[in-house]
């Protein structure tokens, strides 16, 4: 039997997944009751022959205990599907998704599915500047003696910590307590090749590059791009006028491979010449190279009128003599329009990479910039924009083109106005790509003051929605010939069922027990959405209904190889119904069995379990069932 609820209590300690991979590979280096023995560890470093740093420097701020410990604290929500929304036709066998909910928890739920799926991430998390309405509040009750216990600090910096946590801070430190937990575990949901692209501003992109640093490791830092997201300087800005904002972008791992920008017709234009040789268009280019090789330095006899050409001081030709001598001989060295000039070498423009390497630099002509941003969604929504400071599609789909192919999977768990997701359903309708999009957005209450409020939206999470279904039949209109995925699922977190989480102090004969009887059917569809998570089962994969005896299962996963057991009264007809049915029906071969623990008392638990044990010991499929029971 198992004890796997969907969250766990406030106050139980919560395992890392650092731990689990050190209890995993490193038993040898745990006493007989649990206590780490880093010394037996260092011993197995070092017999490898990896070096061992003893100096080193690590950010560190007021609340990273308890970062450390949200990141590790088990859910303490179930997920709900948007039934009636799912279920319209362009959504049905949609592959999008936008789930409504704290991002924190939505990253938990994530993770049971969509560890290592994740492609590309793309964020815009709250820039703390102190009037973009950034505040770490956070509704967890623990006492310092708990917290402190918990997170292995000693009460006095356990109250600090509760102080600003509590107190809705929009401090350094709160925001690296909002965001490194975040950060951590999106990090599992990337692929080994995988990248992350953050907009920040300069008021904490120093902190955040430090948090990169350690969360991904400083060696997969790729690079910190500038965009200009103004198109002019304010003349009345006090001291600079700030026209740009930070992307930084970090790699999962050496694994990730950036992909070439498209040419433009800009960069082609030099390409004019045409010796009519079969070769193309071409243009001149330095046959130098500022650097000194012995060996590539010697004359270069131009053929028209005798004279040598040696490279200047300190530089060499870009290529040995004998390459250079096949190229003479190829006509691919240019002497000048008279031919009596110095060498250079002709560059073929079906020869060059089909592409440009991206910069650190984006320009606004390239990328598009605020005020395109503000324009394209009052376009949409036809009004004034019902969201401030959006980012323009054009920058989604340029960090899209330089880290995704078609088939993949795209992260935004800052979701906005749906920059993201419009931008990944563009870019497949232009290259005929089918990337998935996965968007998260709290339902962050609109200042009734705003336009977003006038306009009937009361909520983040309803722009968000709005303008994902608006963008969808913008695409479609300007793409009538395309087929592609322009729906999207919605799933949201909700509170687990009142009592469901509680743990009695001790037993005793008259102890009550959550009441199971107390679910509705919804109850019960949701923490079976929610297992079916946290097994590895997508959103988008429905489960697929199973009649025993009038008692209704649910199977799912690969092969179907599982087989949820969700609703109460388990009878023993419905045991031997699945029994039959295992060694008749070729088709049906679940292997792992998954019951709700409070749906089933003790005679049905012992009667199900004693029939699968006598089915494994023989039956027509040789398929060893095993038998779970989850709370």
């Amino acid at each position: 039997t198992s004890d796997q609820r969907p969250a766990t209590s406030d106050q139980r300690p919560a395992t890392s997944d650092q731990l689990t991979v050190l209890k995993e590979h490193f038993p040898n280096c745990f006493d007989r009751n649990g206590a780490f023995m880093p010394d037996k560890l260092q011993a197995i470093v070092e017999e490898s022959g990896v070096n061992l740093s003893t100096e080193g420097y690590a950010l560190n701020w007021l609340g990273k205990s308890y970062a450390r410990l949200l990141t590790n604290e088990n859910l303490r929500t179930l997920l709900q599907a948007d039934i009636v929304h799912n279920n319209k036709p362009e959504n049905t066998n949609s592959q999008n998704l936008l789930i409504k909910g704290d991002n924190l928890e939505v990253l938990k739920h994530l993770k049971g599915a969509y560890s290592r799926q994740v492609q590309m991430i793309y964020i815009d998390p709250p820039y703390n500047t102190g009037s973009d309405g950034f505040v770490y509040a956070d509704d967890r009750k623990f006492t310092a003696e708990q917290l402190g216990h918990l997170a292995g600090i000693g009460d006095d910096e356990a109250q600090r910590i509760l102080d600003f946590t509590h107190s809705k801070s929009n401090s350094h430190s709160a925001w690296l307590t909002f965001m490194y937990p975040r950060l951590y575990i999106a990090r599992a949901l990337l692929r080994d090749d995988g990248v992350i692209f953050i907009s920040i501003d300069d008021n904490e992109q120093a902190q955040l590059k430090l948090l990169m640093d350690e969360v991904f490791g400083e060696e997969n830092f790729v690079a910190n791009i500038v965009w200009q997201k103004k198109y002019a300087a304010t003349n009345d800005a006090k001291g600079f006028s700030n026209l740009h904002d930070h992307i930084v972008v970090y790699q999962k791992s050496e694994n990730f491979e950036r992909r070439l920008l498209p040419r433009t017709e800009e960069m082609n234009k030099p390409y004019k010449n045409d010796d009519h040789d079969g070769r193309g268009l071409w243009r001149s280019g330095d046959l130098l190279v500022k650097s000194f090789s012995k060996s590539a330095v010697y004359p270069i006899v131009n053929p028209n009128t005798g004279i040598e050409h040696l490279p200047s001081e300190g530089s060499s030709w870009r290529a040995s003599q004998e390459t250079m001598g096949k190229w003479l001989s190829e006509n691919r060295i240019y002497f000048g329009k008279d031919g009596k000039g110095a060498p250079q070498l002709k560059r073929y423009l079906n020869e060059v990479q089909n592409g440009q390497v991206p910069t650190t630099w984006w320009k606004f002509e390239d990328v598009g910039h605020n005020d395109a941003a503000n324009k394209e969604v009052a376009a949409l929504f036809g009004t004034k924009t019902p969201f401030d400071t959006p980012k323009p599609s054009t920058l989604i789909k340029q960090m899209l083109k330089i880290s995704t192919n078609s088939q993949d999977i795209i992260l935004d768990f800052f979701a906005g106005s749906g920059t993201t997701a419009h931008a990944v359903m563009q870019l497949n309708a232009e290259d005929g790509g089918n990337r998935q999009f996965i968007t998260v957005q709290l339902p962050e209450v609109t200042d009734v003051k705003s336009e977003a409020h006038k306009a009937g939206y009361n909520t983040i999470f309803d722009i968000t929605r709005e303008r994902i279904t608006r963008a969808a039949a913008k695409i479609k209109s300007e793409n009538p010939e395309y087929q592609g995925d322009l729906g999207f699922k919605i799933f949201e977190t909700i509170p687990v069922f009142d009592g469901y989480l509680d743990e009695p102090e001790e037993l005793s004969a008259n102890l009550e027990l959550f009441n199971g009887d107390t679910l509705t059917e919804q109850d019960r569809l949701n923490l079976l959405l929610t297992w079916s998570m946290q097994d590895e089962i997508p959103l988008t994969q429905a489960l697929t209904p199973v009649d025993l005896a009038g008692y209704t299962a649910y199977q799912g996963g690969d092969a179907g190889r599982l087989l949820y057991f969700i609703h109460p009264h388990l009878s023993l007809d419905v045991v031997i119904e699945l029994l039959r049915r295992l060694d008749d029906d070729p088709t049906f071969a679940p292997k792992h069995l998954i019951v709700w623990g409070y749906g089933l008392d003790s005679k049905e638990q012992r009667e199900m379990s004693e029939a699968i044990a006598h089915h494994n010991k023989s039956n027509r499929k040789s398929i060893e069932l095993d038998l779970e029971v989850r709370f």
